[in-house]
């Protein structure tokens, strides 16, 4: 792994997470799978729910592997990674709380989730990540919920066969009021 991911990581030092955007992103992009599991460690601590610093290292890591994932144009290399911290997230409350604010992993998973279905017209990674996308429709998070839908959606258009194995999901899921997912059906 990178140094400095490695420093900011390792010691969870918020005061140097940002200068990880200083970093090149060609630089970085062959630690990019290693910092996503060192994030997905962190964020299954139990006390990740209730660290600001903890939350804040994560959220800066994760918008620097994301982006240089895009600039690099590496998600095939990273994709699998990406998608095992993405689901990671549905072992932890997703629901936002009574002031409508989501949760540190619901947080996680709307970065991520944009990252991976950005790249729906990518078979390999639709593949990977369908069956994690559908899980999401059944959390109680309507935001999550909406966005996935509008992902889902694109990827029907290029490979509608990777949601035929979901469709019970999917139906249960406008059943439950996700109705801009009958676009899919």
């Amino acid at each position: 792994m990178h140094h400095l991911f490695g420093l900011v990581l390792g010691q969870k030092d918020l005061s140097r997470a940002g200068d990880l955007f200083s970093l090149d992103d060609a630089e970085i992009e062959g630690s990019l799978s290693e910092a996503l599991e060192q994030i997905k460690i962190i964020s299954s601590s139990p006390d990740y729910q209730t660290n600001d610093n903890d939350q804040a290292v994560v959220e800066i890591c994760i918008t620097r592997i994301t982006t240089a994932i895009r600039e690099t144009a590496s998600i095939e290399k990273h994709g699998k990674a990406l998608v095992a911290l993405w689901e990671s997230c549905l072992e932890h409350n997703l629901k936002p709380s009574g002031k409508d604010e989501d949760t540190p992993h619901a947080k996680i998973a709307s970065d991520i989730m944009s990252c991976i279905l950005q790249n729906y017209n990518q078979p390999p990674i639709m593949a990977l990540a369908v069956p994690v996308a559908v899980k999401f429709l059944q959390r109680g998070n309507k935001e999550l919920c909406r966005n996935m839908s509008n992902y889902l959606s694109l990827a029907a258009i290029t490979k509608a066969d990777l949601l035929a194995d979901h469709t019970d999901a999917i139906v249960k899921s406008v059943l439950q009021g996700t109705d801009i997912l009958l676009i899919l059906l």
